[in-house]
């Protein structure tokens, strides 16, 4: 399958996800709150971007079942995902309006801009690839986080965090789009498979950027006026 190759060659950059400072610190607790809300923040206007990916591969499906697959990612996007930035935002006294007007950071935009551009320029398949590194690695996270002992405890303030990422609902939306990944690459060519893998192993090092600059509280190198 194709995400077995996939796995091949994120495996490593995963890996390094899991020894970063910021992540090592959603799971023991020990995560500042300013990081967090900078996460919080960030990652609220990167999904507000990421839900339109589904949207433009719902769009470009070829059939209602693929349609309905995107859709579905789309609807896990708006009323899982964002759900749970809400609850924190209210958590860390953060107002919906404050998120919605949240300034993406350089690095936020241009994680969405290659994503949209290649959604946009390419098929369904190409929407799938975009969008797979984040919710995959997510999940990914939040499983190998489950593990860390007290980080499920209500007394790590994260703990929601680590519970929707590696619960069930957030793992069968993410096995749903490994699966539409590799029902859309059946038959393809070489130079198809390649032009997707690299897609994956970008955003791939694009998720490691998005946590460095939620770590480093980065915006844009010159202060905007």
């Amino acid at each position: 399958m194709f995400t077995d190759r996939i796995w091949n060659r994120v495996e490593p950059i995963w890996h390094s996800y899991l020894e970063h400072p910021f992540v090592i610190g959603l799971g023991d607790g020990t995560l500042h709150q300013e990081k967090f809300q900078q996460w919080l923040k960030q990652d609220y206007v990167y999904l507000i971007e990421y839900a339109k990916l589904m949207a433009i591969g719902s769009a470009k499906s070829r059939d209602l079942e693929t349609m309905g697959l995107f859709a579905n990612l789309l609807h896990g996007t708006l009323f899982m995902e964002m759900d749970l930035h809400r609850r924190f935002a209210k958590q860390f006294e953060i107002t919906k309006e404050q998120l919605e007007a949240t300034d993406a950071s350089a690095v936020n935009t241009a994680y969405t801009s290659y994503m949209l551009n290649h959604a946009q320029r390419g098929g369904p398949e190409h929407v799938v690839a975009c969008l797979l590194a984040c919710a995959w690695s997510y999940n990914f996270i939040g499983q190998h986080l489950s593990k860390v002992p007290n980080a499920l405890s209500v007394n790590n303030p994260y703990h929601e965090w680590v519970t929707t990422y590696s619960g069930e609902e957030f793992t069968a939306l993410t096995e749903d789009a490994k699966r539409l990944m590799n029902q859309l690459t059946e038959g393809k060519p070489e130079t198809e498979l390649a032009e997707l893998e690299e897609i994956i192993v970008k955003t791939s090092y694009f998720e490691y950027m998005f946590w460095d600059m939620c770590e480093y509280l980065e915006e844009w190198p010159i202060p905007q006026k």
